[in-house]
């Protein structure tokens, strides 16, 4: 089961000195909650909510993306990784000289977008890796940045794209979910 929640009350359990907390779920679906009451063990994870990127703001990405393909005649794709390197949402990971390699694979294995430079390191036996995140990953403020390189390197082409406020409007109904309050419904 997985749904929203909101912390209502966080105290000490007297007998083991560990937190307990009691939350308010945005569902009431009470089935899926009783099946789980009587289990010794539940994984349990709490963060921090946020609504996703409107998908309208992803598909308009790739408009203009196929529109850059079709002009430059260079694979979507490709076009596409330059523009989450130029946006540069990544860590950089100190990782052993003979696991740099499978740390790749791995990474890049989470989608297009999940890309690794090599760099050298300080650290005796050890790489550095800068680790790209896709933009499946990226906030509003992230994705609109991605989205305007975009837009820019179609205007250098003279590409037609949406106006500002019509961009703007694509990222709004996002915004708006992570400025309300985060009370379940």
């Amino acid at each position: 089961m997985q749904t929203i929640a909101q912390i209502k009350d966080i105290s000490i359990d007297f007998e083991t000195r560990k937190p307990k907390i009691s939350l308010l779920l945005n569902t009431n679906e009470l089935s899926d909650i009783e099946e789980l009451k009587n289990e010794n063990k539940l994984n349990f994870e709490l963060k921090k909510y946020r609504e996703k990127r409107s998908l309208d703001a992803n598909a308009y990405m790739w408009v203009l993306v196929s529109k850059l393909q079709e002009k430059l005649d260079i694979p979507k794709e490709d076009i596409y990784k330059d523009a989450i390197k130029n946006i540069g949402v990544y860590e950089v990971i100190p990782v052993r000289n003979d696991a740099v390699e499978r740390f790749v694979q791995a990474w890049k294995h989470n989608g297009l977008g999940w890309i690794c430079e090599i760099t050298k390191s300080k650290l005796e036996g050890f790489t550095n890796v800068l680790a790209y995140y896709g933009s499946s990953t990226y906030n509003t403020k992230e994705m609109s940045r991605l989205i305007e390189l975009i837009v820019q390197e179609c205007k250098q082409l003279n590409i037609e794209t949406k106006s500002k406020n019509e961009i703007d409007s694509l990222l709004s109904e996002w915004e708006a979910g992570t400025n309300r309050s985060s009370k379940c419904k």
